[in-house]
């Protein structure tokens, strides 16, 4: 959504569902993973709107939506394509919409060549270096960013040792708008010009046809086209859809492209930015939004601001104009960052030393998590931290994350018990099977418990960028402590170390400035309690900044490019606004109008939906009253209505800017996207994206099925980590495909949380969830002699689990390319410790990654399912090697382009 719409985060918030005319829910069981907000689902039900339910499980979720579409996991973007293809060819598009906020009308350069052209891969295709040159995917008449990850293989180009300015896009793998654009691009606003991008859109999805979807995704063609008339006829001036997404769609070679497809599809039906429409993202838990926005990301800081990379001579004024943009608020880039550089550094910032930037670290590379193991095995990565986060179980390839962590010199981990990546060494799957032994790993261990949310001060940002204040209840119990506790205290005792080797006569000049960064930290955070526990308000309050009088600043529109502001995340600016949390304000509904602005608060500015001034039609009034939002109040000068406008409050709908503006002055009264460089929404992404302008549909890196669509079988571009113990297996019509006939796909139960670490220590929770099963249908169970509420052995080229059968129609046969095709389903909550103990359904998945995201792909794998308990010990290795040779799997196996 970064590149399509300027930000990452969701484009509107869950109570808003219930001003939907139509839910579309796809890539999640929204009603079982997200019950709380599924009650607005419920409540735009009883209003008389329809739900559509998209999954290859019948959940709960189905069970309540008036449509439930079965389909082959891993095949949405087909699904999806083919409403496109519905909604272009059947001119079921907002026009009016669409031309005034999208760049629908946008020239493309005439170098461009589609996956039409080129049988499944866009121009610019570098087979032997697997990425793509975004050069001819450019605007026609614009000079535009290198793709998202390749930023550092431009820089001379785009800085001014080369001969222009151009920064790879942010995208997707900086979450926050999307590419410079050099120039003014042609456009044809009547779209008949061949190479606008109505028209390639047209073209590109043309072969999306309901006789594909049906054979692609095994959805009957009758109820693919019941989907496209509700959501079209949903869809216009009157009446909005919603779409609501989680990692169902995020977790595969091509997730970034999964919410492309839908970002596409709101923006031809005119749904982005207005009430009861908008893309919602589902984020896994509380703070999942929090930890990108504020980041635990190694390319971003603050506020969605790219980490600079390791360049020599790079100063700050070379990095602005890299990574700036002309138009929009990515023109403020050096206001946000010099604030940033203050919150950290204080006094020591000033603008003889380009305010600190060379204090920044630098990026040497892609440092994702997955990458991270591979640095553990090759020794360059010696010490880790895990905070909230249990690999040994919850990565994929869980097998890969131990042997890591076995090569490291130290790890920490903190939790709130002993999950399995405190206790690997000494019980974990190698210990058994005599790969690891206890006295031959050299890693030492600290486990230091961690508090619970019920024990300290804080703010959760959920999956609608709203920061919710949390009070701190009672006192963290013996030696646990809060994450802040830990931070702050463990930053204090290294600057003490710090300043006495400074003051140490030994201590060589070298040494002094390599610790002036740490030293220099602005890191005088009030205590509290008998644990000298941080104030977590004066964290708060460093976040949303202050001016030079140390007064509370109440927008981002009052940061200063000069250093007279300090602002810890340029996003969260106003949180802390008059000196008030914001996040602790409780206002009843009743008390205040549907929006609800005053429950919380809400990045950017306080506003719920975004891009909302493409609510109002280019003359600033609501496209209905029965849709209205935003509006221009022309007697009163200002944009005024239910929600804050996410656009400058006085400029008027006939803005104009003067020739030579910069920044948000440069946007026009229309430019409703206001993150991005054009200020459109981007139906085809010129730049920002590593894996191509549009989605396209690719197999996963695991399937039973060849590409229907094109020769090219999977996303030409994913990321692969090679490795012996991360071996991949064959797919579609390859020799030994058939040794792993079924699709598996992974998902979550209501009563579980993420690996386990917080649910499975829990006796209600683990009686009510008591054991790892996998859910297969009657046909399956009588075709593999599987006995319900017996044993089944999954194996897949990295391991074998077992799990307790679960014989259910929930999980249905579909016909695909000509047969009939089963899927298994299992929960990934497990692992060997805790009350509920069992095997970890992530030792059956593969590292391969999203290019964009560096996001595992673990919802569409393929594997064998067989009846009975699996072998112990060395026997199980045994099992997998049998199954690997049968397959025929070498090193090559899957890593062709």
């Amino acid at each position: 959504m970064g590149t399509s719409f300027g930000r990452g985060g969701a484009t509107t918030f869950q109570q808003d569902l219930a001003n939907a005319d139509c839910i579309l829910i796809q890539g999640s069981n929204m009603a079982e993973c997200h019950p709380v907000g599924f009650q607005w689902v419920m409540e735009a039900k009883a209003r008389g709107a329809k739900v559509i339910h998209v999954d290859p499980r019948f959940t709960r979720t189905s069970a309540l939506a008036d449509i439930h579409v079965p389909l082959r996991a891993g095949s949405d973007i087909a699904f999806l394509g083919g409403i496109i293809n519905h909604v272009l060819s059947e001119e079921k598009y907002f026009r009016e919409y669409m031309l005034a906020y999208t760049n629908a009308a946008t020239i493309v350069g005439e170098e461009f060549a589609d996956t039409e052209d080129l049988d499944g891969v866009f121009s610019g295709l570098d087979r032997e270096h697997r990425s793509y040159d975004h050069e001819t995917w450019q605007y026609d008449g614009a000079e535009m960013q290198a793709a998202s990850g390749q930023r550092d293989q431009e820089w001379n180009a785009r800085t001014r040792r080369g001969a222009s300015v151009r920064e790879a896009g942010r995208g997707e793998a900086h979450g926050s708008g999307g590419a410079e654009i050099g120039g003014e691009p042609r456009t044809d606003e009547t779209l008949q010009h061949p190479r606008c991008v109505f028209q390639i859109l047209k073209r590109h999805y043309a072969r999306y046809t309901p006789e594909a979807v049906e054979q692609i995704c095994g959805v009957p063609q009758e109820k693919f086209r019941q989907v496209c008339a509700l959501l079209s006829g949903n869809s216009g001036r009157d009446r909005t859809s919603a779409f609501a997404y989680a990692v169902g769609w995020t977790q595969h070679t091509v997730g970034v492209q999964y919410i492309r497809t839908a970002a596409i599809l709101q923006a031809l039906l005119g749904n982005i930015g207005r009430p009861g429409g908008g893309i919602l993202a589902l984020r896994g838990h509380a703070s999942i939004q929090g930890s990108t926005d504020i980041p635990t990301l190694f390319n971003l800081l603050p506020g969605y601001i790219p980490m600079p990379h390791a360049h020599t001579n790079e100063d700050l004024d070379t990095f602005v104009e890299a990574e700036g943009t002309r138009k929009g608020y990515w023109g403020n880039l050096r206001s946000y960052l010099v604030s940033l550089l203050k919150a950290y550094w204080g006094p020591a910032a000033r603008p003889d030393n380009d305010f600190c930037f060379d204090y920044l670290p630098r990026l040497t590379g892609s440092h994702s998590t997955y990458e991270t193991v591979m640095a553990q095995l090759e020794g360059t990565c010696t010490g880790y931290f895990l905070l909230g986060e249990n690999p040994a179980v919850g990565s994929a390839n869980a097998k890969m994350q131990r042997l890591g962590m076995a090569a490291l010199d130290w790890l920490v981990v903190r939790d709130f018990s002993l999950i399995e990546s405190a206790t690997w060494w000494k019980d974990g799957p190698e210990i058994e099977s005599g790969e690891l032994r206890t006295e031959d790993i050299g890693t030492e261990v600290f486990f230091l418990p961690a508090a619970t949310h019920t024990e300290k001060d804080g703010s959760f940002t959920n999956t609608q960028r709203m920061l919710q204040w949390h009070h701190q209840a009672i006192e963290p119990r013996g030696d646990a402590r809060s994450d802040l506790w830990f931070t702050y205290h463990l930053g204090r005792k290294i600057r003490e170390k710090l300043l006495a080797a400074t003051m140490a006569e030994s201590t060589s000049d070298e040494q002094r400035e390599r610790d002036r960064p740490v030293l220099e930290l602005t890191w005088d955070y009030p205590t509290k309690g008998e644990l000298d526990e941080p104030e977590a308000e004066a964290v708060l309050a460093e976040i949303n900044g202050w001016n030079a009088k140390a007064e509370p600043l109440s927008s981002y529109e009052q940061l200063e490019p000069d250093g007279s502001t300090a602002c810890g995340c340029w996003i969260y600016c106003g949180v802390y606004k008059d000196g008030v949390n914001q996040a602790a304000r409780r206002k009843p509904t009743s008390e205040q109008n549907w929006v609800a602005n005053e429950w919380g608060w809400a990045w950017p500015a306080n506003r719920r939906i975004l891009y909302n001034r493409a609510s109002a039609d280019p003359d600033g009034k609501p496209w209905s009253e029965r849709k209205a939002l935003v509006w221009w109040d022309a007697d009163k000068g200002t944009w005024t209505g239910h929600d804050v406008a996410d656009f400058k409050a006085t400029k008027p709908p006939d803005f104009t800017p003067e020739e030579g503006a910069t920044g948000p002055d440069a946007l026009t009264g229309t430019d409703a996207f206001i993150m991005q460089a054009d200020g459109k929404a981007w139906l085809y992404v010129p730049a920002g994206l590593t894996d191509g302008p549009l989605p396209t549909h690719y197999e996963p890196q695991e399937s039973p099925f060849s590409n229907l669509l094109y020769a090219q079988e999977h996303n030409p571009v994913r990321h692969l980590l090679p490795h012996k113990n991360n071996r991949l297996q064959p797919s579609g019509n390859a020799p030994g495909s058939e040794v792993f006939p079924y699709p598996l796909t992974t998902y979550r139960l209501t009563e579980h949380h993420t690996a386990g670490g917080m649910s499975r220590w829990q006796p209600y929770l683990s009686e009510l969830q008591p054991e790892l099963f996998c859910e297969v249908s009657p046909e399956l169970a009588a075709e593999r002699g599987l006995d319900h509420l017996g044993w089944a052995t999954i194996v897949t080229a990295r391991t074998a689990i077992e799990a307790r059968v679960l014989v259910t129609e929930r999980m249905s046969p579909l016909r695909v390319q000509g047969r009939t095709i089963q899927q298994v389903g299992v929960p990934y909550h497990w692992g060997p410790n805790g009350l509920s103990a069992g095997d970890a359904v992530n030792e059956l998945t593969s590292m391969v990654l999203d290019p964009n995201t560096h996001i595992q792909e673990v919802k569409a794998l393929t594997c064998d399912i067989r009846p009975g308990r699996r072998p112990r010990g060395p026997a199980r290795l045994e099992l997998v090697r049998e199954y690997q040779q049968r397959a025929g799997i070498t090193d090559e196996t899957g890593t062709e382009v």
